[in-house]
């Protein structure tokens, strides 16, 4: 603790100076760098799955499509189509959620946004 009272130029009574504010940083973010890169494996590995089920309800629903127009039966599939295709939306929607949330731990974001914010500078 007396290491960051009054280290660095400039640091009154009580105040960590500007080498103390980057250590501390610098250990915060050694502490959080595996979670956060953690949850961006797990964030990448859901897109990829919501783009795979994405491509199998496109797959589904041109199916149906084809079954209807095939068997000129008095078979309905319309609500069918409509619901995969409602299915389908609320996928990209998750999707692109996922991209934003993953834009939102990227380093370079982590550095450059939360550190300023925080006034604790570059740590770079």
């Amino acid at each position: 603790m007396a290491a960051l009272v009054g280290a660095g130029a400039g640091g009154g009574a009580g105040t960590p100076g500007p080498g103390a504010r980057d250590l501390f940083a610098e250990g915060l973010l050694d502490f959080l760098r595996p979670a956060a890169r953690q949850l961006d494996s797990h964030v990448h590995a859901v897109r990829e799955s919501q783009v795979e089920l994405r491509e199998h309800i496109d797959g589904l629903a041109t199916e149906l499509c084809r079954i209807k127009e095939d068997q000129k039966a008095a078979l309905d599939l319309d609500p069918y189509v409509k619901k995969l295709l409602n299915a389908r939306r609320r996928v990209v929607l998750v999707n692109n959620i996922l991209q934003n949330a993953q834009v939102g731990t990227s380093p370079s974001v982590r550095d450059t946004t939360t550190f300023r914010l925080w006034g604790w500078g570059s740590l770079r």
